[in-house]
């Protein structure tokens, strides 16, 4: 019951925001009684952080799976990023920002772990890149990867990009073409090119 009690609450968090959401409204979304979620979670914080952490888990897993098909780097960010926007259901509530305003000790220990795995997965993006004479050799690539860590955060910033302006299926695709055309070699931006006329 208590792995449910995660996925449904997840859902509904994703779709309509941590705030919107009351243990009332997942008692009768799954027609059991709020004593029942209760007994398995203290209180909705405790809730909140029991689906962030198996959100943030199934999205590294994901991941993770993504780098390790070897696909050339440019289609790899590609991929990564169409899979991100499914399974946070194109962030329609602003979940994370939601996350950040009422639930500020939850983002924090998000943020740091989001930070770690995409550093990660990031450097070894462009290490490949590099490699594969896609990127510019001359690339710092430590800036680089933190740079896109603090950029990727900075598109759910609702004061810069207001929802109701900026879908973030949107932002995403315009800073990744930006990203990568800031580093992409003569060779790397002929693969953008097409990669481009193929997803049109």
């Amino acid at each position: 019951m208590k792995d449910k009690i995660i996925i449904k609450s997840s859902d509904m968090f994703l779709n309509l925001g941590f705030k919107s959401v009351t243990m009332d409204d997942i008692a009768n979304e799954m027609g059991i009684s709020k004593k029942t979620i209760y007994q398995h979670f203290k209180n909705k914080t405790k809730l909140v952080e029991a689906t962030v952490m198996r959100v943030f888990e199934r999205i590294s897993y994901g991941i993770d799976c993504i780098c390790e098909s070897d696909k050339n780097p440019i289609e790899e960010i590609y991929e990564i990023k169409k899979f991100v926007l499914i399974h946070l259901k194109d962030e329609k509530s602003s979940p994370q920002y939601q996350l950040q305003k009422y639930y500020p000790k939850i983002y924090s220990t998000l943020k740091r772990m989001q930070f770690d795995k995409m550093i990660g997965c990031v450097t070894q993006n462009l290490e490949r890149g590099v490699a594969k004479n896609l990127y510019r050799s001359s690339i710092d690539i430590d800036f680089i990867a933190r740079l896109y860590f603090n950029s990727m955060v900075s598109l759910k910033d609702q004061d810069v990009f207001p929802l109701e302006n900026f879908s973030m299926s949107m932002l995403m695709n315009n800073y990744i073409e930006y990203h990568l055309r800031g580093i992409c070699s003569s060779e790397g931006l002929k693969t953008l090119k097409q990669l481009n006329t193929n997803l049109k």
